[in-house]
């Protein structure tokens, strides 16, 4: 589509929030903390746990050098805490592999624990400009109706979705890098999954899904997943009973966090399995080591 990036560009230029690790003063280990943190969790509750985690670890030597039970502990409720666990061994492999520098080149930041296609790419464009199609939820439904003319992007397929964003890339780095950032920001703010704002969309004149009558979606649905009562809530409340401890608790405490003893016990034995939990020899539990 010719003149789409520069349109969603110059609409990024005038519309997009003011996001700290989108600052030119944000380091590439900002941008990495920053992306890990932003899977599956909404910014809003991502900005006060990415200030706290920087203003203690501003470099990933900082992080790498106190125990993985401390990242889970200043994870706090941002959910699926394995992601700190993550976090913490990507900071040790920086510290290890490339002297506590984050790395610049794709398949260095793809061999780091718990990064993915994803990630890797965007710590690459959006932490050092380089030019790779970046593509989120937000981007593939962007794509899907702006340019598919499908209401929704459907199951995702790495290599369909990755083309279907490369042939929107503009070709020079600099550019293409914020082309990434912006397409998700005017999916996060404008094309939104319920209600698109279609009055205020930039590329609403060109948008193949509004000249085809905004057709609804007819795929594959993901249902959403219901919290209440599950092994997640479960695991959550456990973990907030060993982030509030100083130290080692005992068994006594994590059954006074949930009643039911087998849902209870199958949810530790997860932690535990995780590497999230430490069960000790005397038979108190603690955040790793």
């Amino acid at each position: 589509m010719e003149g789409f990036a520069d349109t969603v560009l110059d609409w990024y230029a005038r519309s997009a929030r003011d996001l700290p690790w989108r600052r030119p003063d944000a380091s590439p280990w900002a941008v990495l903390v920053s992306e890990l943190m932003l899977q599956q969790t909404p910014v809003a509750r991502v900005l006060p746990a990415y200030e706290a985690w920087l203003a203690r670890w501003p470099t990933p030597a900082a992080c790498a050098a106190e125990p993985a039970g401390e990242a889970v502990r200043m994870w706090g409720k941002l959910g699926y805490p394995r992601r700190a666990l993550r976090l913490h061994e990507a900071a040790r492999a920086v510290v290890d592999r490339h002297g506590g520098a984050v790395p610049e080149a794709l398949e260095d930041l793809l061999a780091l624990p718990g990064v993915g296609s994803y990630t890797a790419r965007a710590v690459a464009s959006f932490a050092f400009g380089q030019r790779h199609p970046v593509v989120d939820t937000n981007v593939r439904r962007v794509v899907a109706r702006a340019v598919l003319g499908q209401g929704d992007a459907g199951p995702p397929s790495t290599a369909r979705d990755l083309a279907a964003v490369e042939a929107l890339v503009p070709a020079e780095p600099a550019r293409a890098a914020r082309f990434g950032v912006a397409t998700m920001e005017l999916g996060a703010l404008v094309c939104v999954a319920r209600g698109p704002r279609c009055g205020s969309c930039p590329v609403a004149a060109t948008c193949a899904w509004r000249r085809a009558g905004c057709p609804p979606y007819a795929g594959p649905v993901k249902r959403p997943q219901r919290f209440a009562g599950t092994d997640r809530q479960v695991r959550g409340r456990l973990l907030d009973v060993l982030r509030a401890a100083d130290g080692p608790v005992p068994a006594a405490a994590l059954d006074a966090a949930w009643a039911e003893d087998v849902q209870r016990a199958r949810a530790l034995d997860g932690l535990v399995a995780d590497g999230l939990v430490d069960p000790l020899p005397d038979g108190t539990y603690a955040l790793p080591g």
